[in-house]
């Protein structure tokens, strides 16, 4: 598709796209692991381990479905209808978890933890089954060099609305009598937005896969298709040092829910969740006309790597405000939450673009099913991260995160080199 035909024929589609993943941000940002959850999972349990356990079942739910449906996608010529069941169902999740916590104030912390995490898991493994087939049909929809600008915009305007989302969140903290009932009003405005996202996506409807013969990996069973991820990952160097990448990602993000943990012990509690999310919407808010710029002029790995230096600075000013500050923690943190919002924002602005332009036309299911499943053991990572915490100290999983952090910036230099070859 040439640019110019793109701009006359598809703009429809570029926005309607584009608002759906704006709506969703938004409602992503109600039900962030990183500040709402990870609060409301500490003020359940109080254990950082759970805390952990919530970041890691959002990560594994979303990755581990994604062999089976790109598998799955690949042998049908139409990939919307997999998405229609992972995005509705989704948001039907996030309606669940409001009606638990709503109705769930007379049962016992444990019971009610018990329940939201049941809960959780399900929503995270039917979210699971929207990467494979939005990738594809967003990498046949929109050409190589509108899709940072698309991300961009669905950022942006996520982040609008998630300003609005935090102000909703710390409002309903501070006012609603039952707390849990306050984070039941969160789940719910959660619920409504991701219908919204849903709804526009599917009106933007999927371009028609050309009619043709099978191919033979098409006829092949299960475990061919298996196989083949095997001989891509041995054969394409790109796509193997971008995995471990990924992996190493994971060990970057596995400090992301403990942050609130630690702006807790300086007594930052539940009311200043809504603060820290929209200290963090407006980092992703205004880095992201500059993501988008940068990802479509000098190209996707360039963007990755101006992510991988940002990496560094959260971890890092962390570490000061726990070693060194006596006042003004309050005002460090929603700083390091502006940070931690540019760099998410980067992160898979830079992520989706990249693995889209690595991925075959013919083949962009398969390649997405491949990469995010064998990246999966990277979303346990949290744990790990819990467990430092509790047989270590605090400091010890931002210690970690910043060795991960400058070793992804030595694959993405590996990845130049080869790509410039």
């Amino acid at each position: 598709m040439q640019e110019s035909e793109f701009k006359i024929t598809d703009r429809g589609r570029f926005w309607k796209i584009a608002g759906a993943g704006a709506a969703f941000q938004a409602g992503s940002a109600a039900v962030d692991s990183a500040t709402v959850v990870a609060s409301l999972v500490f003020q359940l349990t109080g254990s950082a381990f759970a805390v952990g356990a919530a970041s890691a079942i959002l990560r594994l739910g979303w990755l581990l479905p994604q062999l089976v449906v790109g598998f799955l996608a690949e042998c049908s010529t139409r990939r919307m209808p997999f998405y229609v069941f992972g995005a509705y169902g989704r948001a039907i999740c996030a309606g669940l978890i409001a009606l638990l916590l709503w109705t769930g104030t007379g049962l016992s912390p444990v019971m009610l933890a018990t329940g939201f995490l049941i809960l959780w898991t399900l929503y995270a493994f039917v979210s699971g089954v929207v990467a494979v087939p939005y990738n594809d049909i967003v990498g046949r929809s929109i050409p190589s060099g509108a899709r940072s600008r698309m991300l961009a915009w669905r950022f942006f305007g996520g982040g609008i609305l998630a300003l609005g989302v935090a102000v909703f969140v710390r409002q309903v903290l501070e006012t609603t009598q039952s707390m849990f009932q306050g984070y039941a009003l969160i789940f719910a405005l959660a619920s409504v937005l991701m219908l919204l996202s849903s709804t526009l996506f599917v009106s933007a409807g999927e371009p028609i896969i050309a009619a043709q013969e099978p191919s033979e990996r098409r006829k092949g069973l299960v475990a061919d298709f298996f196989r083949n991820g095997w001989v891509i990952l041995q054969g394409d160097a790109r796509f193997r040092l971008f995995l471990f990448w990924q992996w190493l990602g994971g060990a970057t993000l596995m400090a992301l829910p403990f942050y609130v943990v630690a702006a807790s012990t300086y007594g930052i509690g539940a009311a200043d969740v809504g603060l820290l999310l929209g200290a963090q919407t407006v980092g992703s808010l205004f880095s992201n006309a500059f993501w988008g710029r940068l990802g479509d002029r000098a190209g996707k790995l360039r963007l990755l790597q101006t992510v991988g230096v940002l990496r560094l600075f959260p971890p890092i000013g962390v570490l000061l405000l726990l070693f060194f500050a006596d006042t003004g923690v309050l005002v460090g943190f929603v700083l390091l939450f502006i940070v931690i919002g540019a760099l998410m924002s980067g992160m898979t602005i830079g992520y989706l673009g990249y693995l889209m332009e690595i991925s075959p036309d013919d083949r962009r299911p398969a390649y997405s099913a491949y990469f995010n499943a064998l990246a999966s053991p990277a979303a346990l990572l949290p744990l790990l991260g819990a467990a430092l915490i509790e047989y270590i100290s605090i400091n010890a999983v931002f210690v970690a995160t910043v060795v991960a952090a400058a070793w992804q910036l030595a694959l993405l230099n590996r990845i130049s080199r080869i790509q410039g070859g």
